[in-house]
């Protein structure tokens, strides 16, 4: 049975930010990254975070010290790729071209950008 894809909402992203800069960090060390003058209510929503991505797979758990640290199980690479499959799934009925070529159409692209793009067609193209 494959597994549904997770789907990350903007607080939790904001914590797997922290995880994919930092490393391996406590639950108090990322509340006081996000929310740097926070209250207690700000870190138990921290710890929210943290217990909804543990649950998704989405990080790792260390409890192997009295206060557990905690690491991301992905990268933001693979991230990136599920949320724009869902979006592409939501206004694209399931194909990425649309989103994409909406996009180069409103923000204009630099030379370096382009050129990846370009590249990235060409080693596609030849398959």
């Amino acid at each position: 049975m494959t597994r549904k894809p997770q789907t990350v909402t903007d607080a939790e992203l904001a914590v797997l930010k922290i995880l994919w800069q930092r490393g391996a960090l406590t639950a108090k060390a990322i509340a006081n990254a996000i929310y740097p003058d926070g209250a207690e209510s700000e870190f138990a929503s921290v710890h929210s975070f943290l217990q909804r991505l543990e649950r998704k797979g989405l990080v790792l758990r260390d409890r192997s010290s009295f206060v557990h640290s905690f690491s991301a199980a992905v990268s933001q690479a693979d991230v990136v790729g599920q949320e724009l499959e869902t979006l592409a799934a939501r206004l694209g009925d399931g194909s990425i071209a649309p989103l994409i070529m909406q996009l180069v159409e409103q923000k204009k692209l630099s030379d370096k950008e382009a050129a990846e793009i370009r590249k990235l067609l060409e080693k596609y193209s030849k398959k």
